[in-house]
């Protein structure tokens, strides 16, 4: 078996090629992060093989500077190894008590763990699905935290320019409201607008929902409003409503893909009640291969969702804290689905009720039913089972 350990970089590469005897086959050298790079290390291991199937190749975790590499090296067949980087200074640690780091010495270790450690999954096309996931759901989640910033601002600015609409309309947030908006951002261009106009934009808007009527109360809103009259302000509104469409419309493109991405893994989390495409991409995504994991525990507090303890002498802790580490994703997925879970599923309905009974906040309640629901997330994805609704 030949094993190849790469350090990966930015603008280089540093390599190491040795086989099961440990012989040295090519000592640590270094390639560009190019073409001619990539060519010159698969050429070098067609040197000492013919065989592709007998090669391993180990590199680390190093975000975005990886991809391309991987990328390379899975079009060429070869089976390869994505190390996390904390895992790599474990092992490097335990062959020598000299602090020595260096990239070339990365590169050996990785070779080296590679040949000794029998428990590394190689990548397959479902981490790539995975990774492809993380990708889009944290770019998602992105996405629409910069959107409810905007949202905030269009609060802010209707409360300058028209603050009684929010008492008139169920939500400053709606698509009738967003148009209206956008073509008469103020009070006093609402006030001076043709009824016809008023009514037949709100219709065709709200598709039916609002019409001549509602054009009239909220026109007189306007003509009695304490708005103030600010150019200035009535652009920023305008511009910010075009940005807040945009990014629904970037969102809606991110989704279809996340959700094209789901259909092809048919994960059985989708069958808990209240866990969509979405939220079940993003715990899919995060906690990655559960082989990874020994236990629900290890992703709980992957997730920082595990108890932190505080023990010294004769001081002990009588409050236990959430660690909030590790995650944050994660965190925020296992979190925010729970209570969706709790709002469909009678079983941990009745499990949120018994914790509130004992007197914990609504949050630490959320919290122990987020650990059952990892539980049961694990037995599924280790299973392949689907989840039971009980009767």
């Amino acid at each position: 078996m030949i094993y190849v350990g790469i350090d990966v970089a930015k603008d280089k590469h540093d390599c190491f090629i040795t086989n099961s005897d440990g012989e040295v086959l090519f000592k640590a050298f270094t390639i560009q992060n190019n073409h001619d790079g990539f060519d010159d290390l698969f050429q070098k291991i067609q040197a000492v093989t013919d065989d592709l199937s007998k090669v391993k190749v180990g590199l680390e975790a190093t975000g975005h500077y990886s991809y391309n590499i991987l990328g390379f090296l899975l079009d060429k067949g070869l089976t390869t190894f994505v190390i996390n980087p904390l895992h790599t200074n474990l092992f490097r640690k335990g062959l020598s008590l000299r602090q020595t780091k260096t990239d070339k010495v990365d590169a050996h270790t990785i070779a080296l763990m590679l040949m000794s450690d029998v428990n590394l999954k190689s990548y397959s096309d479902t981490s790539y699905h995975k990774e492809e996931l993380k990708s889009l759901t944290r770019y998602r989640f992105d996405k629409v935290c910069e959107r409810a910033k905007l949202k905030t601002s269009i609060s802010r600015l209707v409360c300058i320019l028209f603050p009684e609409l929010e008492k008139i309309v169920p939500t400053l947030h709606m698509v009738s409201v967003y148009k209206l908006l956008a073509e008469f951002p103020g009070a006093s261009q609402i006030a001076s607008a043709h009824l016809t106009r008023l009514s037949n934009l709100l219709s065709e808007a709200s598709r039916g929902r609002y019409g001549k009527d509602d054009a009239i109360r909220i026109r007189n809103a306007a003509r009695l409003s304490i708005g103030s009259v600010m150019p200035a302000k009535s652009m920023e509104l305008k511009h910010t409503i075009r940005l807040i469409n945009e990014l629904t419309s970037e969102v809606n493109e991110i989704e279809a893909e996340i959700k094209s991405i789901m259909d092809n893994i048919s994960s059985p989390i989708l069958s808990i009640p209240g866990i969509n495409y979405r939220m079940g991409a993003m715990i899919i995504a995060e906690i990655g291969d559960f082989d990874r994991f020994d236990s629900p525990e290890k992703i709980l507090a992957y997730a920082g969702l595990s108890p932190s303890t505080y023990q010294s002498g004769q001081l002990k802790s009588s409050h236990s804290h959430m660690e909030k580490r590790g995650s944050r994703y994660l965190r925020y997925a296992l979190f925010n689905a729970t209570k969706y879970v709790c709002h469909w599923d009678p079983t941990f309905a009745a499990y949120l009720d018994k914790k509130r009974c004992e007197g914990k906040h609504y949050n630490v309640a959320v919290s122990h039913a987020a650990k059952k629901l990892v539980r049961i997330i694990y037995h599924l994805e280790k299973s392949g089972q689907l989840y039971v609704k009980a009767a």
